[in-house]
């Protein structure tokens, strides 16, 4: 059972906030994302891609860690709770004055591509590869948020409005959602070039300025993927005009080597059919460092079966967290189920929004045990008796 102080927010989205917290039971301090929508059952929550994902991903040490499900069922409120990182990517670079080594570039970017290939292995994708949902602690970089995730054999189209727009693949920009996992690898190829150069690559004001930025970059592609997005899209003229683009050369700061040029130019790749996946992109001379490494987490070695902890409060606290839970134990056996589309989310917003001034932590009296065991249901059960007021 489990019963937090809350600390501070520590960030905010469409879909969520972010607190964190400590447990007055372990003193651990975690990461508790508060969810604004409302569900209806267990049974939706269990269903929740987000939950299922984090669920089969959580064996590698790149993806963030799902530590437990609080769920109220009378209000319908759902927060999870996970492992507290230190800092996002954007915050790792938003006020500094000189750039990041490429040694710590190499470093973070390595084990983003693994954290994706290990998610693309097991038939997910991303759909929101940003700077601030890559999260590091001591150097170690954990990709998080997987809110927006998706199964690669879902039946097309997905949603067209998805990724945050100065991070989107031209697909899911010029066509009505034919896009696949080769967007997380466009994503991946931005957030680089940011880190590196220490601002965002393509600042698009709509999603029409969004594509021109592209091109004026990289070139207007050819006719025959032209002519393959225009027939896939019905939201939009294709009157773009020929262009060659000014290349990453004249943006990228002199320090980046020829290796990395490359690396990004195969990330940004217009097609998506001919962009690197993120197994072929660890395998580049970019990362040559690294290929005698052992890959942690290889492709054979996800455990099905485990279980997840839903606790299910009996009486609110502080934004939407509980002292009093009921656990329930979910098994999840074998493989999930890819072509659901029942967490399909729209989403955007304004980039880099700064998060809210740190407060006073709140810090809740202490009081005695409240909890008594009761057999309810089955013996996974176990209910609060007294919450706080």
């Amino acid at each position: 059972m489990n019963q937090y102080y809350i600390l501070v927010k520590i960030g905010e989205g469409t879909f969520s906030e972010v607190l964190k917290a400590k447990s007055m039971i372990t003193g651990q301090l975690v990461a508790i994302k508060c969810m604004k929508n409302r569900f209806d059952s267990v049974d939706q929550v269990k269903n929740l891609k987000e939950i299922q994902a984090l669920h089969q991903l959580q064996q590698h040490p790149n993806i963030v860690k799902l530590n437990e499900v609080l769920y109220d069922e009378p209000s319908g409120r759902l927060a999870l709770v996970c492992e507290l990182m230190e800092m996002n990517l954007y915050d790792c670079i938003k006020n500094r004055t000189s750039y990041l080594s490429m040694a710590k570039v190499k470093k973070y970017m390595h084990q983003v591509l693994k954290a994706l290939d290990y998610m693309h292995k097991r038939n997910f994708f991303h759909r929101d590869i940003k700077p601030e949902n890559i999260l590091i602690k001591n150097d170690n970089v954990k990709v998080a948020d997987l809110g927006s995730c998706k199964g690669i054999h879902s039946t097309h189209p997905y949603t067209e409005y998805i990724s945050t727009r100065w991070y989107r693949a031209p697909e899911c920009l010029m066509t009505d959602g034919y896009y696949d996992q080769k967007m997380d690898l466009w994503g991946v190829g931005s957030v680089m070039f940011e880190i590196i150069a220490l601002q965002p690559l393509f600042q698009g004001e709509n999603e029409l300025d969004q594509i021109n930025k592209i091109f004026k970059i990289l070139g207007t592609p050819d006719s025959e993927l032209l002519n393959r997005f225009k027939s896939q899209a019905s939201h939009m003229e294709f009157n773009f005009k020929p262009q060659k683009g000014i290349g990453l050369e004249r943006l990228v700061p002199p320090h980046a080597g020829s290796d990395c040029i490359d690396l990004l130019y195969k990330l940004l790749q217009l097609d998506p059919v001919k962009r690197i996946s993120a197994e072929e992109a660890l395998r580049h001379e970019f990362f040559e460092e690294f290929w005698d490494a052992p890959m942690s987490q290889s492709s054979d070695s996800t455990q099905f079966g485990k279980a997840i902890n839903i606790a299910k409060p009996r009486k609110r606290l502080n934004k939407g967290i509980y002292p009093g839970t009921i656990k329930l134990e979910v098994k999840l056996e074998g493989k999930l189920n890819q072509s659901d589309d029942e967490n399909e989310k729209v989403r955007d917003g304004s980039l880099h929004s700064k998060l809210p001034p740190i407060t006073k932590p709140h810090m809740k009296p202490k009081v005695k045990n409240p909890y008594v065991k009761k057999k309810l249901y089955d013996d996974y059960i176990i209910v609060g008796k007294k919450a706080f007021n």
